[in-house]
């Protein structure tokens, strides 16, 4: 009988664990869409084709070159991501990811094309949503709420559901900021 008593005490900590865990990391934040007028940053990119699991590693390679080779600290990364993982090949992936020059680096673009794939992200209106960003794990959880929620919200207003989405991963905010181009609605 002690034996069960310690096994549910067991089971109750590791279960309440989770719940702490997951609400940390944003698992119960509310996810809102909202049409706004985003966009004219100054990208640094790489093209990526494949898995987007090696997305990660691009950032932060690309990171480190600005840092070690060009004296440029960012604080915000992003990743582009044209295609649905669920309809098209992992082999066959799409997606641009890097950083994002803050203002005083824009000036160094000049030196910085030669050696990197650079372009302004269009100003217009996106459907945007933000979402907690305490580390890696809060990524994981935002893939399993923000886009099942998103293709509802596309579906749902008549929008094309294959647009690019774009993930903004901003450090001293601790967020991620979600935009997704305004298709044209379905007929």
């Amino acid at each position: 009988m002690k034996a069960l008593k310690v096994f549910f005490a067991l089971i109750l900590t590791l279960f309440l664990l989770f719940v702490i865990g997951y609400a940390y990391y944003g698992g119960f934040s509310n996810i809102n869409f909202q049409i706004s007028k985003q966009g004219g940053e100054k990208l640094v990119y790489k093209d990526v084709i494949g898995n987007y699991e090696q997305c990660g590693d691009v950032i932060n390679k690309l990171m480190y070159s600005l840092q070690k080779n060009d004296n440029i600290i960012t604080i915000r990364s992003f990743g582009i991501y044209y295609d649905d993982p669920l309809r098209v090949n992992v082999s066959k992936l799409r997606s641009q990811v890097g950083c994002i020059l803050e203002n005083s680096d824009t000036s160094k673009i000049f030196w910085l094309k030669d050696k990197y794939n650079i372009k302004t992200f269009p100003i217009k209106k996106y459907i945007t949503c933000v979402f907690p960003y305490k580390g890696h794990i809060s990524i994981m959880i935002s893939l399993l709420r923000v886009k099942p929620a998103l293709n509802r919200y596309l579906k749902d207003n008549g929008y094309g559901v294959n647009a690019a989405v774009m993930e903004i991963y901003d450090l001293p905010q601790q967020q991620i900021n979600y935009r997704v181009e305004i298709t044209p609605k379905l007929n």
